[in-house]
């Protein structure tokens, strides 16, 4: 068996069991992040049985604060996957979780696909490729013993902390305010645990589809019609307790909603 599926199982093993991470085995970890990207798409495969089809992805570290708080100075991505997207107003089992927490973002939903052939991309053309945007929290996972002794090319193995997301009401492109000024509110217990900007993610959250389109096109990988971009929280995370309830406000877009019982 090959490093890349090995430690791919291990991963996959460890989500299935809901078991902290402690760490890979030493000849098992991840080199370098283009690696962790091969064994992320391993762990993909792995658990599709589990997870449903993949139907978009996430972007993480696309803020100052983000990057600041896991001391990575890039965006990395993860996938999103069909039985982890909820609507607004779901209950979800905080027992699901390892360590659940929240973020604030602006999601997008894909209105035509993007082919690597087509790269490189920018903001400008991300912005014709986006039939709407929602409203979102997404639900990141501390999978770990300690993250932060697990390195960046091993926590994108993992798909980057990334445990589904919750999307409120689609707001169409064409209707939506202008997402540089948009100030996101990630509110817990009816307290707020923190707030930003659209401007707060890479200049612009169109910045980040970019780079994520950009991405996938050096691994030959395209991004499909329908898919669900989650482009980086405006917000820290917010780490919840079990019967947290949590709301997002993002001005012009909507709210979004859930509780973790």
């Amino acid at each position: 068996m090959d490093n890349i599926l090995a430690a791919a199982q291990i991963i996959a093993t460890a989500r299935r069991n809901r078991t902290p991470l402690a760490s890979l085995p030493a000849e098992l970890v991840p080199g370098d992040e283009a690696e962790g990207y091969r064994i992320q798409r391993a762990v993909h495969d792995l658990l599709l049985p589990q997870t449903g089809s993949l139907v978009g992805y996430k972007i993480g570290c696309t803020s100052a604060v983000m990057q600041q708080y896991l001391d990575i100075p890039h965006p990395c991505a993860g996938g999103v996957f069909a039985k982890g997207v909820h609507v607004s107003g779901a209950e979800l089992r905080y027992g699901d979780y390892v360590r659940v927490g929240v973020e604030c973002e602006i999601a997008v939903r894909l209105a035509r696909n993007l082919a690597p052939s087509e790269a490189p991309f920018t903001a400008e053309w991300m912005m014709e490729a986006i039939e709407a945007y929602h409203p979102a929290i997404e639900i990141v996972d501390d999978r770990y013993a300690k993250w932060e002794t697990m390195g960046a090319p091993t926590l994108v193995a993992d798909d980057f902390f990334a445990a589904g997301c919750v999307l409120g009401k689609a707001v169409a492109r064409t209707r939506a305010p202008d997402l540089l000024t948009v100030k996101g509110r990630a509110i817990v217990n009816g307290k707020e645990a923190g707030r930003g900007t659209g401007a707060d993610v890479l200049g612009h959250p169109h910045n980040a589809l970019a780079w994520l389109a950009n991405h996938l096109a050096e691994e030959g990988k395209g991004l499909h019609a329908g898919q669900i971009v989650l482009t980086g929280s405006l917000v820290k995370t917010v780490w919840l307790d079990a019967s947290d309830s949590v709301k997002m406000e993002l001005d012009g877009l909507g709210t979004v909603e859930a509780k973790f019982g």
